[in-house]
């Protein structure tokens, strides 16, 4: 869990360096700038230090320093608001995959369920879509109050939900099966095996 947190705060280092700036400074261009140079910073400490970056990593990067010029240029925060969604819109894309969802449950749940594994790797990829839609509009309200509210709150809480729905779902769906399975196995050991004259 540790990881994922640790994970979740560097994906989000440049976000979170923009928010508290402007709420502490009222100024736009100063949270931008310390931001972008954040952004910049992370990725050419894990250059340094070895660390394997993927697509995603060089994309971030990218969108930070173009989306974080836009907004410089324009003075206009919604640039540097939108690019949480890119994030999340992609991962969305991705998970529109069959059965990606397969090689992160345990085999218990990919043996018993996979059909219901199948139908959660769709459910999370139109969540990932839904919630990066939401960022856009949430950016282009232009209040950052109202962005800073959805992006560390709402969006993240529906993760949570639906994280918590999945695990009670699969939860009772493996037992339903498995009672199944032995009901079904009892009454094959209990017929009597009669020899053949």
């Amino acid at each position: 869990m540790k990881a994922v947190f640790a994970k979740l705060g560097s994906d989000f280092f440049s976000t979170i360096v923009f928010v508290v700036l402007y709420f502490s400074t009222g100024n736009v261009a100063l949270a931008t700038i310390v931001a972008v140079l954040g952004a910049v910073g992370q990725f050419i400490y894990a250059k340094i230090k070895g660390q394997r970056l993927d697509v995603m990593a060089y994309a971030s990067v990218a969108l930070v320093v173009v989306l974080g010029g836009a907004t410089l240029l324009t003075n206009d925060p919604r640039f540097v608001l939108i690019k949480p969604s890119v994030g999340h819109i992609a991962v969305g894309l991705l998970m529109l995959r069959r059965d990606w969802m397969l090689r992160y449950v345990p085999p218990i749940v990919a043996e018993t369920i996979p059909d219901y594994v199948r139908i959660a790797g769709y459910a999370w990829a139109a969540l990932m879509l839904l919630l990066g839609t939401g960022v856009i509009a949430a950016a282009m309200t232009g209040d950052i109050k109202v962005w800073t509210f959805y992006v560390m709150v709402i969006a993240p809480a529906f993760k949570v939900a639906a994280f918590a729905g999945q695990y009670l779902v699969f939860r009772i769906a493996i037992r339903s099966r498995r009672r199944a399975a032995v009901a079904t196995a009892e009454p094959a050991a209990s017929t009597p095996v009669t020899a053949e004259p």
